[in-house]
């Protein structure tokens, strides 16, 4: 349903970003992925994307340098000759006591989740034709905080909200859509299912399990695709019920 397409997804190498980065293409998309340090687990993800058909691009772009998120959005476009699709996923998950927290973890938390994520739209958008998608990943932290210790990351996820709202209006009228979708509990590297606290974050949820990246990619999938046309500055959770 993506055939023609080209997409760009940030952090892409693992995780929740690779799951999206695989299901955009076996739609049909081309992918673009950008990556912080791990340059051979993303050129891993683009030989999966290439597996299935379609073309891939790794980038090196730390999501705190402006300049790179912007020459990632302007490779993808010489390399495809379009953008249609961006997700915003590149994220980090400070945690620790309030007291703890450092000027400087302050200050690049809020550049890798809100500013980088403006930056990278901004970029974006000047390419996109009207039935483009922006996806933002956020977190289900950003709705409701169950236990302490979450507070920068909880903050700098609660952003997306007005980013995504914002977006919408300003790009509605060209007949792009921008969403915002809230992973819980995800069985990443990041956050195991098989983790020491992973049965404590069971608990909170309705379902009693863990989401993987592939529910997480298959929502994003959703939006993107023809069954999203409207569907737009909203936000959509995928936690098992840990909101509910």
């Amino acid at each position: 349903m993506l055939n023609g397409k080209s997409a760009l997804v940030t952090g892409g190498s693992r995780g929740i970003g690779a799951a999206i980065a695989r299901h955009l293409a076996a739609a049909g998309a081309d992918v673009a992925i950008t990556y912080a340090t791990a340059a051979s687990r993303a050129q891993t993800v683009v030989e999966e994307i290439e597996a299935l058909g379609r073309r891939g691009l790794a980038m090196a772009a730390e999501a705190t340098d402006a300049e790179a998120l912007q020459a990632a959005v302007a490779r993808t476009v010489s390399t495809f000759g379009r953008l249609d699709i961006l997700v915003n996923n590149a994220g980090i998950a400070p945690f620790g006591p309030l007291e703890d927290v450092s000027l400087d973890e302050l200050d690049r938390t809020l550049a890798i989740h809100a500013r980088a994520a403006f930056l990278t739209s901004q970029a974006a958008v000047r390419h996109m034709r009207a039935g483009g998608r922006i996806v933002n990943i956020g977190s289900s932290l950003a709705e409701r905080v169950p236990y302490p210790g979450w507070t920068l990351y909880s903050m700098s996820k609660s952003a997306l909200i007005g980013l995504t709202k914002g977006l919408a209006r300003d790009l509605g009228p060209r007949d792009i859509t921008a969403n915002l979708v809230h992973p819980g509990s995800t069985d990443t590297e990041m956050n195991p299912a098989d983790g020491p606290d992973a049965d404590d974050e069971r608990s909170y949820t309705a379902l009693g399990r863990y989401s993987t990246p592939d529910d997480i990619a298959a929502t994003v999938l959703h939006l993107v695709g023809p069954a999203g046309r409207t569907i737009t500055g909203t936000s959509i959770t995928v936690d098992a019920g840990t909101t509910a």
